[in-house]
């Protein structure tokens, strides 16, 4: 079974950390790749740029028109994620629990129903 999990950043959270949590979160993503890739269990991970260089498209009346910024105003904003291809959803989340930004903000763990 495949699991998305996602990672969410809170840029006002963040700037409150010092540069030694900073830093533990970066090397937990080391760890947590580690992990996965040594178990078997990664198919996949991404960083995604802040909200600043993010364009959303909507089409009205046919037209596409893009603004830049995120489709949701909010706190908090799509940092990055990770496929993980486990056993069961109790194995995502428990691979959940061990991605450090979890310690700080959430991490969603949601089942990949469809893939092309």
């Amino acid at each position: 079974m495949r699991y998305l999990l996602t990672l969410h950043m809170n840029p006002a959270l963040w700037g409150t950390l010092t540069d030694d949590q900073k830093n533990g979160v970066y090397a937990g993503h080391g760890d947590f790749i580690k992990l996965v890739t040594d178990s078997g269990e990664m198919v996949e991970t991404k960083a995604l740029v802040d909200p600043a260089g993010t364009r959303t498209v909507r089409v009205e009346n046919g037209v596409p028109r893009v603004e830049n910024g995120t489709f949701v105003e909010s706190a908090s904003f799509l940092c990055g994620y990770y496929v993980v291809d486990v056993e069961s959803e109790e194995r995502a989340v428990e691979l959940a629990g061990k991605i450090p930004d979890a310690q700080y903000t959430a991490v969603e763990v949601r089942e990949v129903i469809h893939e092309a």
